[in-house]
């Protein structure tokens, strides 16, 4: 799958959906079946990316190899996770907005206690990552390794992908480059950037 991850970002993110991520935990298996994304470019090219300004400590791990997992801290409250792609040295990442828990439902509804629905356990970045217990010592897991207890596996693709402005950016607010599947119930409500509150670059 490593191949797949190797395209212009816009083209993977597009292509991450319907994938699935997994994690195995102590407690068990949780899986979500991704159906939204955001695609971040690389150094120099995109005003919103962590990878901006180059392979800075907290950014390095985007510049590859493709395949890792990027964890960072947003807000102060919450972690947001994402994939590394592109050819190493480029600085991309897709960040995994949402997704529809197809493994394990019940463990993931115990780590998001506030989800009323099935649609709201892993509707959003930071709730993916809650329902899936990704945390800082997931930072650099390699996702295409079986032994990874963070994976990325080939899902079944939407039969319809919309495309938008990224969440919650108040630079490059141009770029379509958000993308989910038509109609699924577990996209997260679309805010546009620089309304409420400044946050920090998503990665890219």
């Amino acid at each position: 799958m490593e191949a797949d991850l190797l395209g212009p970002v816009d083209v993977v993110g597009r292509a991450l959906l319907g994938c699935w991520v997994v994690t195995d935990r102590p407690e068990g298996q949780v899986a979500v079946r991704l159906t939204e994304v955001e695609a971040y470019s690389g150094e120099g090219e995109d005003p919103a990316s962590h990878a901006h300004r180059g392979p800075t400590p907290r950014a390095a791990i985007m510049f590859g190899p493709p395949g890792r997992l990027y964890v960072y801290f947003s807000y102060g409250v919450h972690w947001c996770a994402n994939v590394v792609v592109g050819p190493p040295g480029r600085g991309s990442a897709v960040l995994l907005r949402a997704g529809e828990v197809v493994v394990g439902e019940e463990l993931a509804a115990s780590r998001r206690p506030a989800a009323k629905v099935p649609r709201d356990l892993a509707r959003g970045p930071a709730r993916l990552t809650q329902a899936l217990a990704i945390g800082p010592g997931d930072r650099d897991a390699h996702l295409l390794e079986a032994s990874s207890p963070v994976r990325l596996h080939r899902g079944t693709p939407p039969a319809a992908v919309s495309a938008g402005p990224r969440v919650g950016i108040s630079v490059a607010t141009d770029l379509p480059w958000r993308f989910w599947e038509t109609g699924a119930s577990s996209v997260s409500a679309f805010r546009a950037g620089g309304k409420a509150r400044r946050r920090p670059a998503p990665p890219g």
